[in-house]
């Protein structure tokens, strides 16, 4: 069973760049399709971003699309999120996910069997 931990939030202003880290254990990364969601206060978990597991393909939610880059590295057992030019809306517990699944959906959280902890990310107006 794989565990995941997020780093990499924190507060940020608008325009400004975070990049989220996801750290894999207890599994081998590569067996994994990846996603990231968040969730603001009040509302349900979204999705954000998605990574195949060679990583040959990504899916993004339209809101951050031009602006999020999902990247992995399944050497370190480590999956990306790369935020640019944020958003005051894009504030949010942060969450990667992993799939032992093929085939998607990537966009669904039922998809997806192991989830981190999460990362706050906030970003100020």
């Amino acid at each position: 069973q794989v565990q995941l931990v997020e780093s990499g939030g924190g507060l940020v202003q608008a325009g400004g760049s975070l990049r989220l880290s996801c750290a894999a254990s207890g599994g081998t990364l590569s067996s994994y399709a990846m996603g990231w969601f968040r969730q603001a206060p009040g509302k349900e978990r979204d999705f954000v971003a998605a990574i195949t597991r060679s990583g040959a393909s990504t899916y993004y939610a339209d809101s951050v699309k031009g602006r999020f880059t999902i990247s992995r590295d399944n050497a370190k057992n480590t999956v990306y999120l790369q935020m640019n030019e944020l958003k005051p809306e894009d504030t949010a517990v942060y969450y990667c996910a992993a799939s032992p699944y093929a085939g998607g959906p990537y966009y669904r959280a039922q998809w997806y069997d192991y989830w981190g902890q999460g990362t706050q990310v906030t970003v100020s107006s």
